[in-house]
């Protein structure tokens, strides 16, 4: 049996295997052919594409056949000829030959790498030899795309909100009203992220009621008109059961995002969407849930933009929560005997320590949203026409010039 002329046959990619890449970068590499003998090749060639595909089966009625769903966007098609086909043979002599090659990804927008149940998202190079008198050899290669989504935008730093109510009934019988208030900071987060939520619970029924936060993604898919969604939860948040005619807040618990792919909204057929789903388990009827709407985003917070967006965003978000009527209590304080021992307790009450002077001092040291938060809602002074603290009729005018 005649061993093949070629030896090894290869595809590399430079860069690291876990390399990502973005609209506007350079794809390189270079195929790598080890021949036994010398070898008569009539062309070489190297493909890069990126593909969304949308597909899926449906059976209808109660025959055999099926509808075939499918649909297909190419967002970007290269080729080069690393020995081209100019109708005669090259002959390659035996050992290692290395071809390098680069194309440049399309400037406009492309979409992040995916894959789901009923559609992908695939960037791959593909290598095919063709030789006289025998199959093509290819060669394929996938490579990750991630298009970045900058969450240090006004509209993912904008705060989400939002109350829904429902009334719990069984066989024609109401057992009064709940109703679930919620809100958080920002509409963008980044995986690993942790999202404080301030949830209010007012469970009007006599029965009790168990509050949840869940994250949920979904996936969409659509061809020929038609659309197949596949959800599923990827964070969840349990609460403390709240009693009949009960109150329960949520002062910031936090639910974590785990590791998950960015959301992908700019795919006409494939679509990556995640939402915070705050929910009520009523007994005996079907469960109240408020939807408040997330980006998975590839850009961190900034820690500057952060921080002038909390300080310029902290009005409206209490204002916010002002018109949603939620108390923000704080946290007790904890219990004394805690904090201090029985011989430091024992040790204080025994020893007389002199009251000090009133010092002002202090004062200055304090931060100045404390005098913001303390004298902002203050009622301006009563205006009267007289003075209330006249000069004494006794006292000799002040020269003005001396």
């Amino acid at each position: 049996m005649t061993l093949s002329s070629v030896k090894s046959y290869t595809l590399e990619l430079d860069g690291p295997a876990d390399a990502a890449f973005t609209g506007g970068e350079v794809v390189s590499g270079q195929v790598v052919l080890e021949l036994r003998r010398d070898t008569r090749v009539h062309a070489l060639k190297v493909q890069g594409r990126g593909v969304a595909t949308a597909h899926w089966l449906e059976n209808r009625g109660m025959n055999s056949v099926y509808n075939d769903y499918t649909s297909k966007i190419t967002y970007f098609r290269k080729r080069q000829h690393l020995i081209r086909d100019n109708g005669e043979v090259t002959v390659l002599p035996a050992g290692r030959h290395e071809f390098p090659f680069s194309f440049q990804l399309p400037e406009e927008t492309l979409v992040t790498s995916f894959e789901g149940k009923h559609g992908s998202i695939r960037y791959w190079v593909k290598v095919k030899l063709h030789r006289p008198w025998a199959t093509v050899k290819k060669i394929k290669k996938e490579f990750t795309v991630i298009e970045p989504i900058d969450i240090n935008t006004p509209a993912l730093l904008a705060p989400q909100a939002g109350t829904k109510d429902k009334m719990a009934r069984a066989w024609y019988r109401n057992f009064g009203q709940v109703s679930v208030t919620a809100k958080i900071d920002r509409k963008g987060y980044t995986p690993g992220e942790v999202i404080p939520v301030f949830a209010e619970f007012d469970n009007a029924t006599s029965r009790s009621v168990v509050p949840k936060a869940y994250i949920t993604q979904t996936q969409t898919f659509i061809a020929r008109g038609t659309m197949k969604q596949k959800r599923s939860v990827v964070g969840t948040l349990c609460g403390d059961i709240v009693g009949a005619r009960c109150r329960e807040t949520w002062h910031g618990r936090a639910i974590k995002i785990p590791p998950v792919g960015p959301s992908i909204l700019q795919c006409r057929i494939i679509k990556v969407e995640y939402m915070l789903k705050v929910c009520v388990d009523v007994p005996g009827t079907s469960k109240l849930c408020l939807e408040l709407p997330l980006v998975i985003g590839t850009i961190p917070l900034h820690p500057f933009g952060s921080r002038t967006s909390s300080v310029s965003s902290q009005y409206s978000v209490n204002l916010e929560w002002l018109r949603m009527a939620i108390p923000e209590q704080p946290e007790p304080p904890p219990d004394y005997s805690s904090v201090v021992t029985e011989e430091e307790a024992e040790q204080r009450n025994n020893t007389v320590v002199p009251q000090p002077a009133e010092d002002l001092s202090g004062i200055q040291e304090r931060p100045l949203m404390a005098f913001v938060q303390e004298f902002r809602f203050r009622p301006p002074p009563v205006y009267c026409e007289i003075d209330p603290n006249p000069q004494p009729i006794n006292m000799r005018p002040r020269c003005m010039t001396c």
